[in-house]
């Protein structure tokens, strides 16, 4: 059974260097703004450190009610209880995460190609994220973008809900809306670098 969740306004957390008021206090703002759900990412710490960083974030987030999402770290969101994972096509293989988070929690999948897409099994995954849309540079690894063009007729294959992610600032998040395909968008540095991070969240609305 597909989960009730509000992609609309998906913030990916950067590392923290790089969150100008830090990464508690750049959420807060954001969820100030309208962001719906938060997806924790960080290539960089190990999961003790994850860990510690992590849990201040989803106090407050369970106190408004907003998802965490924890990204490729399946042990961490097991240990914490968050509320879902996110993995991408070369982590833990889907039907391991299902089995480890249980039947209840979400699961997204990254998906790039039409041939992933065709393999995505609806009964264990509950959204998938389509990019990148544009050159991005908070991950190190990323394919090369695919554009708004190429982005639509990817998710017009996709049978579940889809975020967009990728190079997203307000006029390009508003070219993906205008398609009428994303159930939302990802974003992490234009609301994570700035400087008014809650009104860039309501830009990106």
């Amino acid at each position: 059974m597909m989960k009730t969740i509000n992609y609309h306004l998906y913030l990916v957390t950067d590392e923290v260097e790089r969150c100008r008021y830090g990464l508690e206090e750049t959420v807060r703002r954001a969820v100030e703004g309208g962001v719906t759900v938060v997806q924790y990412r960080s290539e960089r710490l190990s999961h003790e450190e994850q860990r510690q960083q992590v849990l201040p974030l989803q106090r407050y987030l369970s106190s408004v009610g907003v998802p965490l999402i924890i990204n490729d770290n399946v042990q961490l969101a097991v240990e914490i209880g968050a509320d879902g994972i996110h993995i991408g096509q070369d982590d833990m293989p889907v039907p391991q995460a299902r089995a480890l988070i249980g039947p209840d929690k979400i699961l997204g999948l990254t998906v790039t190609t039409a041939q992933q897409m065709a393999e995505v099994d609806t009964a264990l995954v509950d959204y998938v994220g389509i990019g990148p849309v544009f050159p991005t540079i908070t991950k190190d690894d990323a394919p090369p973008p695919m554009g708004v063009k190429g982005w639509a007729e990817l998710a017009r294959l996709s049978p579940l809900p889809v975020v967009a992610i990728g190079g997203l600032n307000r006029e390009r998040a508003a070219a993906i809306r205008a398609t009428g395909l994303a159930a939302g968008v990802a974003v992490v540095s234009a609301i994570c670098g700035a400087e008014d991070t809650t009104q860039a969240a309501k830009d990106l609305l």
